[in-house]
């Protein structure tokens, strides 16, 4: 990145918002729009593009409160590890702290109106509401009172916001309906969600604990973290096996590569694990790459083999 001064204004927006993890949330997307398409045996183009849009307002809801919730422990990591970690939003001077809360709440607020227009256009009562809830998950996963990223169980929470909560938004808002077996294959994606928050705690353990935070990395340190979301990945792919039992429109053998591309890269990442201890920001971010290409592209086999399976009549 160049020096703070010389970025423009939208240089600066773009660094905050995190182009780069935008896949955490587009993802499930794609993988909950499919469900839905499936469903409904069709597609509704106003849930595919307000959705969409949706998920767009609600990540940048998310990326900027979350840096505005987390601005104290990332100014205290930059302290700890001026040259171990990226630049901070807000205690690099990238953007102001008040710029990044009137415009992440603003994006929230935006988020839940989409989702109520959307619901009284398609005729999805309850798209509403769940847009509202979306967006308390993340509330009470960074924000005050609850904050529970500070309080633990906020791996738990992430998980079930991103791998559960999200994709059952795009399921609904395209069939209608809040419960099909195809929603057999979100259990396995809130396994990999999970790894996903655990992974996320590896990098900032020393600074997380030195502020305060409680998550899984500074309570049962990185050797235990890394062995828990190696199990959990383990564990989704198994559900995904299993989901492909479950899930008339799929037969058993369209969840294979799906299953085989999370465990090659669990496999991969079991080769890379020791080097991920504490401190080793390059090998945790080697080893956290790899986690999340195993988890975004067996999704989004899944959501492929879906779509394919029901217009070949393979239920």
């Amino acid at each position: 990145m160049n020096s703070v001064a010389d970025l423009t204004a939208s240089q600066r927006w773009r660094y905050a918002i995190k182009p780069a993890s935008w896949p955490k949330l587009l993802v499930p997307t794609i993988l909950g729009q499919a469900v839905g398409i499936v469903v409904a045996g069709g597609l509704s183009i106003p849930a595919l593009l307000l959705g969409f849009v949706f998920t767009l307002l609600n990540g940048t809801f998310i990326v900027l409160l979350n840096d505005w919730g987390d601005r104290e422990v990332d100014t205290l990591k930059r302290r700890m590890f001026p040259d171990g970690c990226s630049p901070k939003t807000i205690p690099d001077g990238i953007l102001p702290a008040r710029q990044l809360l009137v415009a992440g709440a603003a994006a929230g607020l935006a988020s839940v109106l989409v989702a109520f227009v959307l619901g009284g256009l398609i005729d999805r009562p309850w798209l509403g509401p769940l847009g509202a809830l979306c967006a308390l998950v993340f509330v009470a996963y960074s924000l005050p009172p609850v904050a529970l990223n500070y309080r633990g169980g906020g791996e738990l929470l992430e998980a079930l916001g991103v791998g559960l909560l999200l994709p059952a938004f795009h399921a609904y808002a395209q069939s209608g309906v809040f419960w099909a077996p195809e929603w057999w294959l979100f259990p396995g994606l809130v396994a990999l969600s999970l790894a996903s928050a655990l992974a996320s705690g590896l990098s900032d353990e020393e600074s997380d604990r030195a502020g305060g935070k409680r998550t899984l990395a500074t309570a049962a340190g990185n050797a235990a973290t890394r062995r828990t979301l190696e199990v959990v990945v383990v564990l989704a792919a198994l559900l995904w096996l299993f989901a492909g039992s479950w899930v008339p429109a799929l037969p058993l053998w369209a969840m294979v590569p799906a299953v085989l591309i999370v465990l090659v890269h669990g496999g991969v990442m079991l080769r890379v694990s020791s080097q991920a201890t504490t401190g080793a920001f390059a090998a945790q971010g080697v080893y956290k790459r790899l986690l999340h290409r195993g988890i975004w592209l067996g999704s989004l086999l899944v959501a492929a083999a879906l779509v394919v399976a029901s217009f070949r009549g393979l239920r």
